[in-house]
Formats: structure tokens, C-alpha cells, sequence
């Protein structure tokens, strides 16, 4: 069952991946839905909150949604710069 969610993950990320870099519109997406899982995990990992991983018995640990909080931010503001700030090329 791990190697299935794996694979689904890999095929989401490289299907994101893909829009990201084809669509300006797509940045400015991700952007805010960055910024949005950012400050949840954020939240709650503030709130010591242990998310469990859906259809799994795995917990994800408080002390790991600082780090992913952190990462998501991070990645809010690179797509911010490429959605928003960066000048579309023609």
C-alpha cells in the first residue's frame, strides 16, 4: 500500500511540476495554496496537533509540520516571485 502512495505522489508532483513551469496562472495558484498549508502547519505544529496520514496508521508528528510550515512559506514566496512579481516572457 506505501509503494501505491509513492507512486500517486510522484505522479502528482511531476504533473504540478509541469503546470508550474507552463503556466503563469498556475504559479499564482500555488502560491496562495502554499501560503494556506504553510500557516496550518504551522498552527499546528504550534498546537503540538498530530496529523495522521490518510489511509495509513503513520502520525505525522508535531514537530515535523514546523519544518514542512517552513518549506511550504518558502515555496510560497518563490512562486509569489513567479506569479506575481517575475514579468511573463512572450
Amino acid at each position: 500500500m506505501a509503494i501505491f502512495y509513492l507512486i500517486l505522489i510522484l505522479i502528482t508532483a511531476i504533473i504540478s511540476i509541469y503546470f508550474a513551469f507552463k503556466s503563469h496562472e498556475f504559479r499564482k495558484f500555488l502560491a496562495g495554496a502554499f501560503f494556506v498549508s504553510g500557516g496550518i502547519q504551522l498552527y499546528l505544529a504550534y498546537m503540538h496537533v498530530s496529523i495522521p496520514v490518510a489511509g495509513t496508521t503513520i502520525l505525522q508528528e508535531a514537530s515535523l509540520g514546523y519544518t514542512r510550515g517552513i518549506m511550504h512559506l518558502v515555496l510560497s514566496l518563490v512562486c509569489i516571485y513567479f506569479g506575481f512579481i517575475r514579468k511573463k516572457k512572450h
